[in-house]
């Protein structure tokens, strides 16, 4: 009934850890496009279902875990660095300083787009 060799096994994957970055460490994406994160989520999953289909399964997965690499330095060392906490992005005036946000929550005109 269950079988896990099909893309869509790759898709769920992917799905259920952009689920789970969002729900733990979406307040850092809290002022970008809601087009943005969208377009984002879209061409992971087009690019991990393409390695998946030409490469192999084992390839996509290990191209994931390196996609990480970068989101584990960030919030751990570069963030830290600026004086941010990687986890909770506080202070949150110097973490809007640091994207070139506003820090005036309320006004829309000063949301940058890029």
């Amino acid at each position: 009934m269950w079988n896990t060799n099909t893309i869509w096994f790759d898709v769920a994957i992917v799905s259920f850890l952009f689920l789970l970055g969002h729900m733990f460490l979406g307040h850092f994406e809290e002022r970008s496009p809601k087009w943005r994160k969208l377009v984002k989520y879209l061409v992971t999953v087009s690019i991990i279902v393409s390695i998946s289909v030409f490469a192999g399964r084992m390839y996509a997965f290990i191209a994931l875990g390196v996609a990480f690499l970068p989101v584990i330095y960030i919030h751990a060392v570069l963030l830290p660095k600026k004086g941010i906490n990687g986890w909770t992005g506080e202070p949150k005036s110097k973490y809007y300083e640091f994207r070139g946000w506003s820090k005036n929550i309320f006004d829309d005109k000063n949301i940058i787009e890029p």
